[in-house]
Order: structure tokens, then C-alpha cells, then sequence
């Protein structure tokens, strides 16, 4: 009983996310009744969608892509500020094409391997916290960048080349204070040794990127689908959220992500309201700020605090006040521009 008990809460920790979204959707289930309508509820564009997206993403992480382009432009470096220029925009142009989670999974322990090597771990903390915003920036410019825009996506039918220019002046502005911000790192010489030659197995290669697949992020986002059908059936719930939400679609995006994360919100928000372009740039500019904004946050900082323990309460400082500034930068931006 005990063996279970732990192996349960081991796996609640380790899939949070999961387990919460399965729990409220069960318990939404005592207030409507399941039926055949539990189906409609979901979105299957969205988890087919994501479904291939993973799989690509897969294919290109087993093959070392990004990784390979990364590691020929380090040679090119001369000093600290160019290797960290190099480490957080590797992040921000890989995670357009592999998703802000995977792009972090890739390039935070390289980053904390690459500082390592030239003896400059005191930029670790700086260097991680920036990495982590490139990707939260980077995965806008796509909807296929991250797991929320690919349900905006999907679900409002938005073109291409649209949700690409109503992000466009979010992105630009992040990318302005992220280079700003690296040039407050000295431009000392460093020499970085080579690396260990990177080896591709090919050996059972689409069994490995199907196992690869994170399943239980499919599996989250059908329990949220339910979670939000059955919401949605309930009056009371349907009062509250339109009266909250129509209307302050960014302000509630923003919200809801620092509390939730902005998967959550997205499919929260979007199942009350239509006004799809306000929700999108509500739940983008809404993963900057807390810890539990966007998952990606999450991602940097176990990896970070799994190699450097003792950073964890100074990495939490710098992280939240850059992301706190950077989100009412572009919070200002959007009263200003009214997009």
C-alpha cells in the first residue's frame, strides 16, 4: 500500500499538469453527465495536429540538427557576450520549429555545459533566464511553435501569414530587450574546447521517436477538452466566465497563464469567447512572468536547478523581475498599439 502510495505521488509530481487536468475533468463529470457528447468536446484537429508536430520534433532532436548548427556557430565565438548571444538565440530560432519546451530541453543543458567548459558559470543564471524567454518569444512567430498557439490555431482557423503579423510587434520588442540585455554581459575572451563529436544512433531510430512522444500532454489536453465542454454546460460557470471574460481577453490571457499556465488558458479562454486574436496575444505575452506561466518556464528551471541547486532562489529573483519587466513592456506596447 505504502509502495503505491509513493509510486502515485511520484508520478503526480513528475505529470502534474496531467493529473490536475484528469482530476477536474472527472469531477466535472458529476455535473454532466457523460455521454457520446464527451467526444464533441474535443478538438481532434488540435490533438492530430500535435500529435505530428511531436513527431517531427522528435525526428529532429534524434537527429541532432539544431544542436549540429549550434556547435559550428560556437567556433565562430570570440568572448562571453557573443557565446551567450549565441546560446539564447539558439533557443529562440530553434523553438519557431521544435516547440519552446523542446528547444530549452536541448539547449539549457548545453548552455550550462558550454559556460562550464570556459569557467563562467557565474553567467549561468542570467544566460538560462534569457534562454528561456527567446523561446517563449521565438514560439510566436509560428502557431506551430508551442502547444497554446497550436490550439488557437486549430481552433480559430486563423491564417498563416495572420497570426504571424499579430504577434509580429510582440516579437520585434522582445527581441530588442534580449539583445539590450546581453550587451550588459563584459565582452571578456573565452576559448571554448571542443566538444564530444555528437553521434547519431540510428539503430531502432522511429521506434525511439515514437517512444519519444509525450503522450500525457496528448492525454492533458483531452481532459482539458472535457474539463472546458462540461464547463460549458454548466449555467453558472457560463455566467461567470462570459461576464469575466468577453471583452478583456488579453487582461484574463495574461491572467490565467500566470496562474494556470498558458495552455490551460487558452483552451479555458477560448471556449467562452471568439474574440481569437485578443486570446492569443493574451496567453503569448501571459508566459512571460511567473514560474507557471508557460510550461517552457518550468522546463529551464528544473533542468537548471537538477545541475545548480544553489542558484534556485537567485534564479526565481532574476527570472521573475526580467519576465515581470519585459511582460508590462509588452502589456504597454498593446495599450499603445491597441493589437
Amino acid at each position: 500500500m505504502d509502495n503505491l502510495i509513493e509510486r502515485s505521488y511520484n508520478f503526480f509530481k513528475k505529470e502534474i499538469v496531467f493529473s490536475i487536468s484528469a482530476i477536474l475533468a472527472i469531477i466535472s463529470c458529476i455535473f454532466v453527465k457523460p455521454g457520446i457528447n464527451y467526444f464533441n468536446y474535443i478538438n481532434w484537429d488540435t490533438i492530430i495536429l500535435l500529435f505530428v508536430i511531436m513527431l517531427i520534433v522528435e525526428i529532429l532532436k534524434n537527429l541532432s540538427i539544431f544542436e549540429m548548427v549550434v556547435r559550428k556557430l560556437l567556433t565562430k565565438i570570440r568572448n562571453a557576450r557573443e557565446l551567450v548571444f549565441t546560446l539564447v538565440f539558439a533557443c529562440f530560432f530553434s523553438s519557431i520549429f521544435i516547440t519552446n519546451d523542446v528547444s530549452l530541453i536541448i539547449f539549457v543543458p548545453f548552455a550550462i555545459l558550454a559556460l562550464r567548459k570556459v569557467d563562467r558559470i557565474d553567467l549561468t543564471i542570467f544566460t538560462v533566464t534569457l534562454q528561456t524567454i527567446a523561446a517563449n518569444v521565438g514560439c510566436m512567430v509560428l502557431p506551430i511553435g508551442a502547444p497554446h498557439n497550436i490550439v488557437m490555431y486549430t481552433v480559430s482557423k486563423i491564417p498563416f501569414n495572420s497570426f504571424f503579423l499579430l504577434l509580429l510587434p510582440y516579437v520585434i520588442v522582445s527581441t530588442i530587450f534580449l539583445v539590450i540585455l546581453t550587451f550588459f554581459i563584459s565582452p571578456d575572451n573565452v576559448a571554448l574546447p571542443s566538444m564530444a563529436k555528437i553521434e547519431i544512433n540510428r539503430e531502432n531510430f522511429f521506434k525511439k521517436v515514437f517512444l519519444g512522444v509525450d503522450y500525457y500532454l496528448l492525454l492533458t489536453f483531452i481532459a482539458l477538452f472535457v474539463l472546458i465542454g462540461n464547463l460549458q454546460n454548466i449555467t453558472f460557470f457560463t455566467q461567470i466566465f462570459e461576464k469575466w471574460i468577453i471583452g478583456n481577453e488579453v487582461l484574463w490571457g495574461v491572467i490565467a497563464s500566470q496562474i494556470i499556465s498558458n495552455v490551460p488558458a487558452a483552451m479555458l479562454l477560448s471556449g467562452f469567447s471568439t474574440n481569437y486574436e485578443s486570446i492569443i496575444i493574451g496567453i503569448n505575452i501571459g508566459g512571460l512572468g511567473t514560474l507557471i506561466a508557460s510550461m517552457a518556464n518550468l522546463i529551464s528551471y528544473k533542468i537548471l536547478v537538477r545541475e545548480h541547486e544553489e542558484f534556485k532562489i537567485k534564479y526565481l529573483i532574476v527570472f521573475t523581475v526580467l519576465n515581470v519587466i519585459l511582460l508590462m513592456l509588452l502589456l504597454g506596447i498593446h495599450v499603445i498599439i491597441g493589437i
